[in-house]
C-alpha cells in the first residue's frame, strides 16, 4: 500500500470527474483541459479498449449516450470511433471525439496526477495492461497515476505487473470499508447514514475519496470528516468553495 501524496498541493486534492462535465461534454479533451485551467488536482476518466485494441476515454460500453452513433465500444475500431461526435447531445461542441488515452495524456501537466476508471475486464489480461502500463511510461506517468475501479481484481492485475501504480477500489454500496487498494471511495449516501464510516476506512487505507460529482453543499461534511479527496462534476466550482473555508488541516 502506497500513500498517496501530490508535490505542492494542499488536501483535500479536487478530482475532477470526466473533466468538467457540466461546462462541456464528459471525457472530452475541451472538458478535460478545462478541469487543468481551473486547478484539479486529478483528473479522472474511463478507459475501454475498441475492436482493434486502441484505448479509448469513455463511460459506456455504447457510443449511444454520450456520441451521435450507436453500437458497442468492443464492436468498432478506432477510425469508426473518431468519425462520431463525442458532444453529448450538445451541438456547439460537434466537433469534439472520443479521445485515444495517449492523446489524453499528451495534455497532462507535470505538477497533477490522473485517475483511469477500468470498466471493462479486459484490463483482466496482462497483455492489455502491458499495453497501458508502456503507454503510461511513455508519458512519464507511472507514478502519478491511479487505476481505480469497482471491480479489486482489475486493480491487483494491472498492480501485480507495475506496484508503483496507485489502485483505488471505489463501491456504491460496500457496508464494510475492506480493501487492498492504496485507496478507497464510496457514494456519498453510505457516508451520511454511517459518519463513522471513514474512520473505519482510514484504519484499512490511507487516503478516502467521497464519491459524490455535486459536492458543494457537503463540503462542510467533508470537512469533519478530513476527507483526501473530493470528486467533482464541475471542479471550478468546488475549488473556489474550498478557497471560502478554514483550511481542512484546521479540522
Amino acid at each position: 500500500m502506497i500513500e498517496i501524496n501530490i508535490p505542492n498541493r494542499s488536501k483535500p486534492y479536487v478530482m475532477a470527474h470526466r473533466g468538467n462535465k457540466v461546462l462541456f461534454p464528459e471525457n472530452t479533451i475541451i472538458a478535460f483541459e478545462q478541469a487543468i485551467k481551473e486547478g484539479a488536482d486529478i483528473i479522472e476518466t474511463d478507459l475501454h479498449l475498441t475492436k482493434d485494441e486502441i484505448i479509448v476515454c469513455i463511460h459506456d460500453a455504447t457510443v449511444d449516450r454520450t456520441t451521435n452513433g450507436t453500437g458497442a465500444i468492443a464492436d468498432m475500431t478506432l477510425a469508426e470511433l473518431k468519425a462520431l461526435s463525442a458532444n453529448c447531445d450538445r451541438p456547439e461542441f460537434k466537433d469534439q471525439t472520443i479521445p485515444t488515452l495517449e492523446e489524453f495524456l499528451a495534455i497532462i501537466p507535470q505538477d497533477i496526477m490522473i485517475a483511469l476508471e477500468l470498466k471493462i475486464d479486459r484490463f483482466l489480461e496482462d497483455e492489455v495492461n502491458l499495453k497501458l502500463i508502456e503507454i503510461l511510461k511513455k508519458f512519464n506517468l507511472i507514478e502519478r497515476t491511479m487505476v481505480i475501479g469497482f471491480s479489486e481484481p482489475r486493480l491487483m492485475a494491472v498492480k501485480k505487473l507495475e506496484p508503483r501504480i496507485f489502485t483505488g477500489f471505489i463501491t456504491m454500496s460496500k457496508e464494510k470499508p475492506q480493501t487492498n487498494a492504496d485507496f478507497m471511495g464510496t457514494a456519498y449516501p453510505v457516508l451520511l447514514f454511517r459518519p463513522w464510516y471513514v474512520w473505519q476506512a482510514k484504519k484499512v487505507v490511507p487516503f478516502f475519496c467521497p464519491l459524490d460529482p455535486d459536492p458543494v453543499k457537503r463540503l462542510w461534511y467533508y470537512r469533519l470528516l478530513k476527507a483526501d479527496c473530493v470528486l467533482a462534476d464541475n471542479p471550478g466550482e468546488v475549488i473556489n468553495k474550498i478557497k471560502t473555508m478554514k483550511p481542512w488541516s484546521q479540522n
